[in-house]
């Protein structure tokens, strides 16, 4: 079921075109990348009958062929997330979403009737709808960013297993339960070097290969099936290239170092994320129960930094879903504070190596927090606009995520100007 819009909230925080003006060094392009990830966007009958099944990355909601997400001008991309139980057009907090319309022949992105400025439609590469052997469309074993090549490794979280030990934001308890001890929960490794043939064929815009998907808590030891699935997964891809190692990253739950030297010393793999989720050590056991329960807080900076250590300064970064520090009722009831907060661990994490970025929370149907509402444009601005600074007081490169690797990231994107 869908939420409300509150009527009232433009009124309670500054727009758009005041943030922009706010913040005169960050780009346009970036401020408007957070701004749709977080409100989303519904599209017209005019937008969605410029859709070309042939060349653009679709997806079904209903009856309708829905662009998978958009690109602005300057190659600045934008994750959408449209597929949801609340259907294409419902919105999915308390502000409305941004129109995606065509105006003067053009796509562009509409707010309160106001061009924003143009979009355009992801296009899926060539081989994208051809087979493998075993008949799976090619792009659903590897799928594709404007920018490079995305493997999800598993498709079902394990945390999910145990009643409450979910991560509070994520809709994958939801969507993913069908996946759940599946022949087709893992990727299939003899598909993946199949696709990996037809993938070096593409030419121009692709610079890696990103792989990640649900946690798996079984093996020997904690996470060891998790890191064959990697291992295995990163040796199929592997076999497409001549040398060793290859522009690739891996972004999991969070290995041991023995895990980390063996993906390391077994794959072509050059670079590594796991996620911490949540700064606050607090929030992080409240909204994240089963990764705490199996990783403490403390432990997942211990495996950070030794992945440092082992990937190299500037091959190693952490995220954080940003905004979740602000869900009620347990989260920061300041804006102010939740900064404050955040600058403050990420500085303890860049002064050991490790990278910065945040994802913009998405308030996602089927999740825990559906209720919540996200925090006012101006949090996501100053929290890029420090994240990235960090950074660069501490010396580490964006180079590993930055916008020609995934472009998804705000602070890290900031390198393009």
């Amino acid at each position: 079921m869908a939420i409300k819009v509150d009527k009232d909230w433009r009124k309670k925080e500054e727009s758009y075109g005041e943030i922009v003006k706010k913040y005169p060094t960050i780009s346009p392009f970036i401020i408007t990348q957070i701004d749709v990830q977080r409100r989303g966007v519904e599209y017209t009958r005019k937008a969605l009958d410029q859709v070309d099944k042939t060349i653009h990355q679709t997806g079904k909601v209903g009856e309708a062929d829905i662009p998978v997400s958009l690109l602005l001008r300057d190659g600045t991309s934008i994750c959408t997330s449209i597929f949801s139980e609340a259907g294409v057009n419902a919105p999915l907090n308390q502000r409305d979403r941004y129109l995606v319309d065509v105006v003067d022949d053009r796509i562009v992105l509409v707010d309160e009737d106001q061009v924003i400025d143009e979009v355009f439609y992801w296009e899926k590469p060539r081989y994208f709808d051809k087979l493998t052997s075993n008949g799976t469309p090619m792009g659903q074993v590897v799928d594709a960013r404007p920018q490079r090549f995305h493997i999800n490794m598993n498709k079902y979280c394990h945390f999910w297993d145990t009643p409450g030990h979910g991560c509070k934001y994520c809709g994958i308890g939801a969507s993913g339960q069908k996946f759940r001890g599946c022949a087709n929960e893992l990727v299939n490794f003899d598909e993946v070097r199949e696709v990996m043939q037809e993938i070096i064929k593409e030419k121009g815009r692709f610079t890696g290969v990103v792989l990640t998907g649900g946690s798996i808590l079984s093996g020997d030891e904690l996470l060891d099936d998790e890191l064959e699935g990697y291992i295995k997964t990163l040796q199929a891809v592997g076999t497409a290239f001549s040398t060793k190692k290859f522009p690739s990253q891996v972004n999991s739950t969070a290995f041991n170092e023995r895990q980390l030297i063996r993906l390391y010393e077994e794959t072509g793999l050059t670079s590594y994320t796991t996620d911490f989720e949540v700064f606050d050590e607090k929030l992080y056991q409240w909204i994240c129960p089963g990764k705490a329960h199996y990783l403490p807080h403390e432990e997942v900076k211990k495996r950070l930094y030794k992945a440092v250590e082992i990937f190299g300064k500037g091959q190693v970064n952490t995220g954080i879903v940003s905004g979740v520090e602000m869900a009620e009722p347990q989260g920061y009831q300041s804006e102010q504070e939740a900064l404050k907060m955040n600058f403050e661990f990420a500085e303890e994490l860049a002064s050991h190596g490790v990278g910065l970025k945040h994802d913009v929370w998405n308030v996602v149907p089927g999740s825990i927090f559906f209720r919540q509402s996200t925090p006012s444009l101006d949090y996501y601005v100053h929290l890029t606009k420090g994240f990235y600074e960090i950074m660069c007081k501490y010396g580490i490169s964006t180079e590993m995520d930055n916008y020609r690797k995934c472009g998804m990231h705000a602070s890290i994107n900031m390198d393009r100007i």
